[in-house]
């Protein structure tokens, strides 16, 4: 009997500990939550999850062993990532900043508690490591392609990756970290967007030289930021501003294809870390070829402005330089932003001799089709009308 209350003190004793040493870590009260409580501490241990536990047959109600903190998931790219990490069986940790709402659609893309939110303030380094606690893997989506008064190119696609990177290291349980960066990141770079990435990947690899790159073209799918600003812009003023004459060529490439490269990285034997891929479609685009599927998708008559690059940066220099003068946020920019006006004054394409899809055993779609389908939601009179429906489509093919 003395031996086992000798054994209960003893568990009593470094129960005590481990919670004293974990509140010297976060600073967390024994009190509940109230108004003067740090809403964004957690008593989650720092240390990662231990081994990996699989079970079930890797539908969405198995376990596929991979708890992921997705940052920047209420983003384009990030309900296509969650959406196949938790069919999987995952479990995945969305950190957001937002309304309550951000994350509601990303709920029902997995089995019940699969799906976490975590409201978290990037700025924030005990919000960031309560997200992180329980995770053995991250993945940092996190950019912007245009500033705010608020957040600069070089906070958000640089200093916020760096500081993920450096708690990440000092977790001690984070098996991968997955960096999303953009094709043609480069500290040479015409655009400071993509001198930051590249600086983010720098700064990534220093800290982290087993992390994994990705880096995709400009991404199709129905909430991107190309297509849908454009046909925007047709239906509204009926024609389409060519910026530099269109002549810039990209390798633009489809949204599921990014997000399915992301989870065979995290799926293969560790082949992927420390390596940079550079995610770009099947085929190269000039801006004008990309326009003309567009248009041909929304059943209008093309009808283009050449804009010359001097007079595009005229147009768009306003913004930038009223963005810190003004006491009110500006509007957010679509077709003339300054920074992707520069970058589009280079081609963006995949590198001769870089890792892709390939390299990943993924075969991108083409464009032309399903992905871009969504545009039909454009077309005068509904899905099967439009302008041009007399010219592109024979009258055999009416129902």
């Amino acid at each position: 009997m003395q031996a086992v209350l000798r054994r209960l003190g003893q568990q009593c004793f470094n129960s005590s500990a481990s919670i004293s040493s974990l509140k010297s870590i976060y600073s967390i009260s024994d009190t509940h939550y109230a108004l003067d409580y740090p809403r964004y501490e957690s008593t989650l241990t720092a240390r990662g999850s231990g081994h990996i536990i699989r079970k079930g047959t890797g539908g969405r109600s198995s376990v596929s062993g991979i708890i992921a903190t997705v940052f920047g998931a209420t983003g384009f790219l990030g309900r296509y990532l969650v959406q196949q990490l938790a069919k999987m069986g995952s479990q995945v940790l969305v950190p957001f900043r937002g309304s309550e709402d951000s994350p509601r659609h990303l709920k029902l893309m997995g089995d019940l508690g699969q799906i976490v939110p975590m409201k978290y303030n990037p700025r924030d380094e005990n919000s960031i490591k309560a997200a992180m606690a329980k995770a053995n893997v991250v993945i940092n989506l996190i950019g912007r392609e245009y500033e705010t008064r608020n957040y600069s190119f070089e906070e958000v696609n640089h200093h916020m990756a760096e500081q993920l990177a450096l708690i990440a290291k000092e977790h001690g349980g984070i098996m991968r970290f997955v960096q999303v960066s953009c094709l043609g990141a480069s500290p040479t770079s015409p655009s400071r967007m993509l001198r930051t990435k590249a600086a983010a990947e720098e700064a990534i690899l220093r800290e982290l030289p087993e992390a994994t790159i990705m880096r995709p073209s400009t991404m199709i799918g129905t909430e991107d930021r190309i297509l849908n600003p454009w046909a925007h812009f047709v239906k509204k003023y009926s024609f389409l501003p060519l910026i530099g004459g269109g002549s810039t060529r990209i390798q633009p490439v489809y949204v599921v294809d990014v997000a399915a490269a992301i989870v065979a990285a995290l799926k293969d034997d560790g082949s992927s870390m420390g390596k940079v891929y550079e995610l770009g479609g099947p085929e190269v685009f000039t801006i004008h070829q990309l326009a003309e599927l567009m248009y041909d998708t929304i059943r209008e008559w093309p009808r283009y402005v050449k804009v010359p690059f001097p007079i595009a940066k005229a147009l768009a220099f306003p913004r930038e330089l009223l963005l810190q003068k003004v006491p009110f946020p500006l509007p957010t920019p679509n077709i003339f932003n300054l920074d992707e006006i520069h970058a589009l004054t280079e081609d963006t394409v995949v590198s001769e001799n870089a890792l892709t899809f390939a390299d990943l055993d993924i075969v991108p779609h083409k464009l032309k089709g399903y992905p871009v389908e969504f545009l039909m939601a454009y077309r005068k009179g509904g899905p099967q009308f439009g302008s041009t429906i007399s010219e592109k489509v024979s009258p055999d093919a009416y129902p």
